[in-house]
């Protein structure tokens, strides 16, 4: 034996459903835990291991559970030549050594297990271990335990059968009469099965011997001999490969309706939109076919699992679960691992806990208590419960993001109702405006000068006026860019230039507040387009104005960096709400919720817009001492050269101070 995990590699368990499948067991998961090496544990089915019995199947299924739960890779796998399927599932899964009981009382004609293992993998190292010598013979057939009824139906058909058959010896040869007897033998291995089929074998056989006249049928004759042997051996044969036919038969009938039932459970659920459907769907599915009551636990926002809700029309099938039950449903959420009964967590709760795994993630735990416990230790009927729940899961993804899809398509209408109001109410209103604007600056400067009185009253209605516009214009610009109608016309500009216009355009909403510009000479050419951006510093000072006292200081900052134009606009105001900095440039969200300064809270959402419009960004920030500064950078790009250019111009920062 070699000692070490790269040269003994995986082990293999071959279990055969017999009384030596636990010390099988026990060696491989000594020999797994010595050289630190993964192990696997097999059991091939087909009509020998069937032969001994449900009770053999459960006791080794169970085996392979304890397997499982001790780190082992298990599997059932089916097929007559049970070396060659071992062979073929250790060259797929890199096993260097296979563990199998020892043998006892084998028949003289037929080749041992691990001789034909070794035929079949001369790779494999093999490992015998002593087993117990009284090993299980054939047990009861599953579904239920034997009775005698029907050997005595087919001792009854063969002794029919004679006295149909006998009187016609002096008409028949004895040949003939014998193909009687093996029609018999054949239609009792059909109905009966195989042990019923050798019993009417023997029994033709002597009432053909016993009742046969010696004129006729003479055993010393060797012909007769020789005719009566191959009965004999054809009865045997034609029961062994009818039984065989019927067990696969039976086989393939239950794979048909496993099959047909995981098909309509998945056509059921194709068509669920609620998850009220997709629970009342999975509880009447596993009803119908496992007989068992099941209940669907999702979880909340904070992955807590809540307590299932039964309908009225399906209140009498919900199980009640305890808080005990509840726990370990959780435990099987958080863990995404199956638990209760039939599992190595927590076996002997009467639930059976599985994780719903969809793509996504866990949407919740299918909670399964059927009759019979020891129905989950058989692989096909288990594969067939994991199968739906894994289905189920799906279910409950596919109705979630279809809601998720219903919610998106409402808010994309409403949004789009809204842009659509915004046009409109933004066109109609812009018109008059306009004119009521331009009305109020006429009213301003008519001549003779108006009255003191009425003056300060003219102003008022021209500033009101102004900022009923800025407000319609901010509104229009939004349903623009939502609509995407906005064209930016991009030019090789300065920067300085766009700044300047901005001020003089804003200079009446900063009233008497202070606005220093700091921007250095030589700055590069930037493509952008100068009215849009000319917007957004006119809405950055607008904000100022709003948010700051009468006489406070606003600076407005320029500088190259990183290969950006960074543009600044500071003030020593209150500053911006803190943990809010990026929510102010969301559309309708003000600094101040319920605040006596007017505006909508679309000026910020407006900037950012822009700005990320000419490929920059742009955020929010407080200053050290005190105020708030809103900055955007624009990506500088290569300009063209210019070629009128003056040296001397660029040599001097400017520092610039306005009142």
């Amino acid at each position: 034996m070699q000692s070490s995990e790269s040269k003994t590699g995986t082990v293999l368990a071959v279990l055969r459903a017999d009384a030596g499948d636990e010390a099988t067991v026990a060696a491989a998961a000594r020999l797994a835990a010595v050289h630190d090496a993964p192990w696997h544990a097999v059991l091939v089915e087909n009509a020998h291991t069937r032969r001994r019995g449900e009770a053999a199947r459960l006791r080794t299924l169970e085996l392979l559970r304890r397997a499982h739960a001790q780190g082992a890779v298990t599997a059932v796998l089916e097929g007559r030549d049970a070396p060659a399927v071992a062979a073929g599932y250790a060259r797929r899964h890199g096993c260097k050594m296979a563990v199998l009981a020892r043998e006892h009382g084998s028949m003289w004609w037929r080749m041992p297990f691990g001789r034909r293992l070794t035929l079949a993998a001369p790779e494999l190292d093999l490992v015998d271990v002593a087993a117990p010598s009284a090993a299980v013979v054939a047990g009861p057939r599953p579904g239920g335990k034997p009775t005698p009824r029907p050997y005595l139906a087919a001792v009854g058909a063969s002794l029919a059968t004679a006295l149909v058959a006998l009187p016609l010896l002096p008409l028949l040869d004895v040949a003939n009469v014998a193909m009687l007897f093996l029609l018999t033998v054949v239609l009792v291995a059909i109905r009966l099965g195989r042990g019923p089929a050798i019993v009417a074998t023997l029994v033709g056989f002597c009432a053909l011997v016993v009742a046969a006249p010696r004129r006729q049928y003479d055993v010393s004759e060797f012909k007769y001999a020789v005719a009566l042997v191959v009965m004999l051996a054809v009865g045997w044969i034609t029961a062994r490969l009818t039984s065989d036919l019927r067990e696969q038969a039976e086989s393939a009938i239950g794979r048909e309706a496993r099959t047909r039932a995981l098909y309509e459970f998945a056509r059921a659920l194709s068509v669920a939109l609620q998850t009220e459907q997709v629970f009342e769907i999975t509880r009447r599915f596993l009803a119908r076919t496992f007989d068992a009551r099941a209940a669907i636990l999702l979880p909340d926002d904070a992955r807590r699992l809540r307590w299932p809700v039964a309908d009225p029309g399906s209140a009498e099938r919900a199980p009640v679960l305890s808080v005990l039950d509840m726990a370990a449903a959780q435990w099987a959420f958080d863990h995404a691992a199956p638990a209760g009964a039939g599992t190595g967590t927590l076996p002997s709760n009467p639930y059976l806990y599985l994780p719903l795994l969809a793509p996504m993630r866990s949407r919740g735990v299918l909670a399964v208590r059927v009759p019979d416990v020891a129905a989950l230790l058989v692989p096909e009927r288990r594969e067939l419960l994991d199968a739906f729940a894994a289905l189920a899961a799906i279910a409950l993804e596919r109705v979630h993001y279809v809601d998720v899809a219903q919610d998106a398509v409402v808010r994309m209408e409403g949004e789009r109702l809204r842009n659509s109001l915004l046009a409109a109410l933004s066109h109609d209103l812009r018109t008059p405006l306009t004119s009521l604007v331009g009305l109020s600056e006429s009213l301003t400067l008519s001549r003779p000068p108006l009255a003191a009185a009425q003056m300060e009253l003219a102003n008022a209605l021209r500033d009101e006026a102004r900022r009923m516009s800025t407000l319609v214009a901010n509104l229009l610009d939004m349903a623009r860019i939502q609509s995407g109608g906005v064209k930016l016309n991009l030019q090789w500009q300065m920067v300085e230039e766009t700044i300047g216009s901005a001020l003089r355009a804003c200079r009446w909403q900063l009233g008497a507040r202070t606005v220093d510009t700091r921007i250095p000479r030589g700055l590069p050419l930037v493509r952008f387009d100068a009215t849009l951006l000319e917007r957004v510093l006119c809405n950055l000072l607008e904000n100022a104005g709003k948010y700051t006292p009468p006489y406070a200081h606003v600076t407005i900052g320029a500088r190259a960096e990183a290969g950006m134009l960074v543009v600044a606009v500071c003030d020593d105001g209150p500053g911006v709400p803190a943990g809010r900095e990026d929510a102010l440039f969301e559309k309708f969200v003000r600094g101040q919720q319920e605040s006596p300064i007017a505006g909508v809270g679309l000026g910020l959402a407006i900037c950012r817009a822009i700005v990320e419009a000419h490929g920059g960004r742009m955020r929010a920030f407080n200053l050290p001492d005190a105020g708030a500064c809103f900055e955007l950078s624009l990506p500088l790009g290569e300009p063209p050269p210019l070629p009128d250019a003056d040296p001397e111009h660029h040599d001097h920062p400017i520092d610039q101070h306005e009142h």
